[in-house]
C-alpha cells in the first residue's frame, strides 16, 4: 500500500517538474541574470520541493512555490559568502544566450527593474498567477500587487513602445 503512494507521488512531481521547470528557469533567470546560476537554484529548489511535496502538493501555487525558495536559496548563499572578495571580471553577471523565448532586451529591462517589480513581474506575468496568489506568496496585499505592476508596465512601457504610438502628440 505504501508503494503506491510514493509512486502515485512521484508521478505527479515528474508531472509538476516538466510543466514548471521552463517557467520557473525563466522567472529565476529574470531575476539572477545568470542562467548557469539559475539552473542551479532551480534545481536546489525542485530538489527541495520533492523533499517536501506532501506540502508543496498542496500549495495554491506550487511553482510560485519553487521560485521563491529558489531566490531565497540565492539570498541564504550570498548571505553567507558575501565577504568573499570577487577577482576582476569574475563577478559580472553572464546574459542569457539561449534565451529564444524571450527577448534580451526585456529581459535586461526586467532586470533593471526594482527587485519587488521584478518579482511580481515574474509571478504575474510570466507564471500567470492570479493577483491574490501573489499576495500570498510575496507576503504583500493584492492592492500593493497591483501598484508594483502598474510601475513596472509603465517603466516597460516606456522603453519599448515609442512615444508616438502612446497617443502623446509628438
Amino acid at each position: 500500500m505504501r508503494k503506491a503512494g510514493v509512486d502515485r507521488d512521484r508521478e505527479e512531481f515528474a508531472d509538476f517538474y516538466q510543466r514548471s521547470r521552463d517557467n520557473c528557469l525563466r522567472a529565476v533567470l529574470a531575476s539572477t541574470g545568470n542562467r548557469a546560476l539559475a539552473e542551479d537554484l532551480v534545481a536546489e529548489a525542485f530538489a527541495r520541493a520533492w523533499a517536501s511535496w506532501h506540502k508543496v502538493n498542496r500549495h495554491p501555487a506550487p511553482a510560485a512555490w519553487v521560485v521563491r525558495t529558489a531566490l531565497n536559496v540565492r539570498v541564504s548563499w550570498w548571505r553567507r559568502h558575501r565577504r568573499e572578495v570577487a577577482l576582476d571580471g569574475h563577478d559580472q553577471a553572464e546574459v542569457a544566450d539561449d534565451s529564444a523565448e524571450l527577448h534580451d532586451g526585456l529581459l535586461a529591462a526586467v532586470r533593471r527593474l526594482p527587485q519587488r517589480q521584478r518579482e511580481v513581474v515574474v509571478l504575474r506575468i510570466w507564471l500567470d498567477l492570479d493577483t491574490n496568489t501573489v499576495a500570498d506568496v510575496l507576503g504583500i496585499s493584492a492592492k500593493t500587487v497591483a501598484v508594483h505592476l502598474s510601475r513596472a508596465t509603465a517603466t516597460l512601457r516606456a522603453q519599448f513602445v515609442p512615444v508616438a504610438s502612446q497617443g502623446v502628440p509628438s
